[in-house]
């Protein structure tokens, strides 16, 4: 009998394909009573929820499914993550750069912890991540191009379920699951201006700017091996005071929306199709109001399967579909996540 990530993440004992039905009703009364017998492994939750979120942190444009899925509390997971992009995208949307061309990577370090937040399930994830790469564009008819390569700015996120998950246990976790329910959370992601950056040079690996993020996101259980999520947030963006030519930069808040549509594929394996618009975000450079108003889309897909019990790869793939200003780039994400307790 082997322990496998199921399609919410978690660990469980399943005895054959027979018990493929099982995504959103539940495990059965036998498999739970053999999955409460290892309660070290049943903490192996939520992996599918642990996100890599890119470089581009307040712009609008992530493709996060299984954002507020619960686990119980205690649940510890390590994340590492690969990040690469290639066409009109740079380090930070609103710099005025145009026929813009280039190739970024992204690797990232990720700490996840489930904690009880007033009786209520809360994840908290801490990421660092490493970006390089080369960026060729105009500025005023200028040749802009650019290779770096740094330290890339900290964000720290905390997700709260509001309804329909109070914070759990192991037993309570798979009374969830056999008997679901819609769920309401909230999240709060932080972008500190930790990244390498240089007044003197347009393109940098950090943003010189604070920047959070709130967001209510909805799930919905469809049929027995289908989800569907909803998400809406508002990024709210701070100044840049040291902006490239001693001036500085300002910029509108964006709204942004996601939705998700989860099916189940066999026990341990799950895939997703994302999509995701956002609005705002109109820059000032000193007195200058830019024409860069971002009114853009994704679509994407998602694909993540487990290996040796503890452990879950992730791939993802996104393409801009509706490129108003920017945005017009492919990108191509993995991760590896690692259940520590």
């Amino acid at each position: 009998m082997d322990l496998l990530f199921d399609d919410c993440g978690l660990i469980v004992n399943e005895e054959s394909e027979t018990n493929t039905h099982h995504l959103i009703t539940g495990l059965g009364l036998e498999l739970t009573q053999r999955f409460l017998m290892n309660p070290r492994a049943s903490r192996a939750l939520l992996t599918g929820l642990v996100l890599f979120l890119s470089a581009m942190a307040a712009s609008g444009q992530e493709l996060t499914p299984r954002a507020y899925w619960p686990a119980p509390k205690g649940t510890q997971i390590l994340i590492l993550g690969y990040n690469y992009s290639t066409g009109d995208v740079v380090t930070d949307p609103s710099l005025p750069v145009i026929g813009v061309d280039s190739k970024i990577h992204l690797g990232l370090v990720g700490y996840l912890r489930t904690v009880n937040l007033f009786g209520r399930t809360a994840n908290f994830l801490v990421e660092l991540p490493y970006s390089g790469g080369e960026t060729k564009g105009l500025l005023a008819g200028d040749d802009a191009n650019r290779e770096f390569s740094g330290i890339a700015d900290m964000t720290v996120t905390v997700w709260v379920n509001l309804i329909g998950a109070p914070s759990m246990n192991v037993e309570e976790f798979q009374e969830l699951r056999q008997n679901p329910h819609q769920i309401l959370g909230g999240s709060l992601r932080l972008v500190i201006p930790t990244g390498d950056y240089d007044p003197q040079k347009l393109i940098n690996v950090g943003a010189n700017r604070w920047a959070i993020k709130g967001e209510l996101g909805y799930m919905i259980p469809l049929r027995k091996k289908w989800l569907l999520e909803f998400d809406l947030g508002l990024w709210l963006i701070g100044d840049n005071d040291d902006f490239f030519g001693g001036v500085t930069r300002k910029q509108d808040p964006i709204v942004s929306a996601q939705a998700h549509l989860v099916k189940r594929i066999r026990p341990g394996f799950w895939g997703a199709l994302d999509f995701n618009y956002y609005l705002g975000g109109r820059s000032t450079v000193g007195t200058e109001l830019r024409a860069d108003l971002q009114r853009n889309s994704r679509l994407g897909g998602t694909l993540a399967f487990p290996f040796r019990k503890r452990n879950l790869v992730k791939v993802s793939y996104s393409t801009g579909v509706v490129t108003e200003s920017g945005g017009d780039y492919d990108m191509l994400l993995l991760s590896y996540s690692r259940v520590l307790k």
